[in-house]
């Protein structure tokens, strides 16, 4: 990725990002000025030659003045141009060649069946036109599926590299695990979201509902740490399959016609799309894959939300919305208490992590201390005498 470098002292650099991390300066300055000097003198040669020739019939000055516009809009087309690879170059060469044949043969169509005049010449003008343009859209979006290497010559020592495509799911962007695998650079290839996987994530972020709305808000953001990351390419494709109402149903025909991957953890999703055929990258199998946050025996802290399925059962909620279920914790309900994980469960439908909380520990107090004993015969002091009875003179 090229960035102009924002330090001051008037040079002319260029800040590049190299797989190992590391960023490097590279002067382009001079480079720069070159291509703008060359530009800048093709529009004055081509001003000059409109101004010599006349061309176009008008006054020197007028003619000068189109042909400067002329030489500008071919420099903007060459800017455009070098944006496009060489397949796509290839491609849309070929497509506008068999264009402009096929308007040919429709040509000699119109020309036996339309009387000769302006009507013939503009049909065969617009024919020419129409099939130069849709010859040269085609070709290039089909010229990526050319292989240069087969050609041989100058093209001998390219590798084929075939883009490998990879389609987000609405549930796994809101997820947002996707970021941190793409930031570790785990993730390759040409990363695709669909429009109507857009659409939806709008309408969530919309909903009148707040939990929804968050959880909206944080796919969008997660597609903007995606758009961030250096060695990944975003591409949002406009593709839609009007006759298919369902969007998992769209997902596994756009994933067919890119010959690509599903990203999701829709277990349904998941399911269907491996039914057809479709290869589904599930995030949550890469989770079982490896170590859970919690180990059994240890300690968390958590917010019993509602009431379990089972007898006694409270259950929370993580912040990723791991689902805690813990035992003897039904009472607790709206309180925040200590709970000691039983086990962790990973499935390919999520996470759960089963806990326990002891009740008699949380509300153990300190004993009170034992009363004082009475004292025992013949250790204390004597007892009074028992005035109830007479004493018997000169006992």
């Amino acid at each position: 990725m090229r960035k102009a470098d924002p330090a001051g002292g008037g040079e002319n650099v260029a800040r590049v990002h190299h797989t190992d991390g590391v960023v490097r300066l590279h002067p382009v300055g001079r480079f720069v000025v070159d291509i703008i000097f060359i530009r800048f003198l093709f529009v004055v040669v081509v001003a000059a030659t409109c101004y010599v020739l006349e061309p176009f019939h008008l006054p020197r000055l007028w003619d000068a003045g189109v042909g400067a516009v002329v030489g500008a809009a071919i420099v903007l087309f060459e800017w455009k141009l070098r944006m496009v690879s060489l397949k796509r170059l290839i491609g849309a060469a070929i497509g506008s060649l068999l264009g402009i044949c096929g308007a040919y043969l429709f040509a000699l169509v119109i020309r036996n069946s339309v009387p000769a005049g302006n009507t013939q010449s503009f049909l065969q003008i617009m024919v020419m036109l129409l099939m130069a343009y849709v010859g040269l859209v085609v070709g290039a979006n089909k010229g990526d599926l050319l292989n240069l290497a087969a050609l041989g010559g100058i093209f001998g020592g390219e590798k084929q590299s075939k883009k490998s495509y990879k389609i987000l799911d609405t549930s796994v962007i809101i997820d947002g695990r996707i970021a941190d695998i793409a930031e570790t650079g785990f993730l390759d290839g040409t990363i695709v979201t669909p429009q109507f996987v857009l659409r939806e994530l709008q309408l969530v972020a919309d909903s009148a509902d707040s939990l929804k709305r968050n959880r909206g808000r944080r796919g969008l953001d997660i597609l903007q740490r995606l758009q961030k990351v250096a060695n990944l390419q975003i591409q949002i494709v406009e593709d839609d399959f009007p006759a298919i109402r369902e969007v998992d149903l769209k997902l596994i025909e756009l994933a067919k016609l890119y010959e690509g991957k599903i990203i999701t953890n829709d277990f349904n999703l998941n399911k269907v799309a491996q039914l057809q055929g479709v290869e589904v990258l599930n995030i949550n199998e890469l989770a079982n894959s490896l170590k859970p946050i919690v180990l059994p025996g240890e300690a968390m802290r958590v917010f019993i939300l509602k009431e379990g399925k089972e007898y006694n059962q409270g259950v929370a909620y993580l912040d990723d919305g791991t689902m805690v279920v813990v035992d003897n914790a039904r009472k607790m309900i709206g309180k925040t208490i200590d709970v000691s994980v039983t086990s962790v469960l990973q499935t390919t439908a999520g996470k759960m992590i089963f806990g326990k909380w002891d009740e008699r520990a949380a509300y153990q107090r300190p004993a009170p201390a034992p009363a004082a004993a009475a004292p025992v015969a013949g250790t204390g002091p004597a007892a009074p005498p028992h005035n109830g009875g007479e004493t018997k003179p000169g006992a």
